[in-house]
């Protein structure tokens, strides 16, 4: 009787350890500012947007740049979650393929064309903060709420 419990307690622990490195993991993902974007390499972006994830734990919206020497280039833009934007006035369908927008933010550190955005602005003049607050990223204190 005392091996079998003591087997069910060996196999108890194991399921819990499994489950807290299985769960700090999940925690690790969750990334900053600095583990992807560059503070130094501010950008601004214009184009339409092509398309839109509205995802947790970030949203991102992908829109089409034209280069300086007229070739075209797809950014993604990297913004907070779909529930901080919805509670800063931007929702899906604010935020729709073949609008038009200016994005201010920063490059990823590996040069590529993805970026973290603080701020979008419409062809309205309409501006709303879409960065994510707390991240380490430039002016954080700039959040409007």
């Amino acid at each position: 009787m005392r091996k079998l419990t003591l087997i069910k307690l060996v196999a108890s622990s194991a399921v819990v350890a499994g489950l807290l490195l299985n769960l700090g993991g999940q925690a690790v993902a969750h990334h900053a500012f600095s583990a992807e974007f560059d503070p130094n390499r501010p950008v601004l972006l214009r184009g339409p947007i092509v398309r839109v994830e509205w995802v947790n734990p970030h949203t991102w919206i992908h829109l089409e740049v034209t280069n300086d020497d007229g070739s075209k280039q797809v950014w993604m833009v990297e913004g907070g979650t779909p529930n901080t934007l919805l509670r800063r006035g931007l929702a899906r369908d604010t935020i729709l393929p073949g609008t038009f927008i200016v994005v201010d933010g920063y490059q990823s550190k590996d040069r590529s064309a993805r970026a973290n955005g603080r701020d979008i602005t419409f062809e309205d003049g309409r501006k709303f903060f879409m960065g994510s607050s707390g991240t380490g990223a430039p002016y954080d204190e700039r959040e409007q709420n």
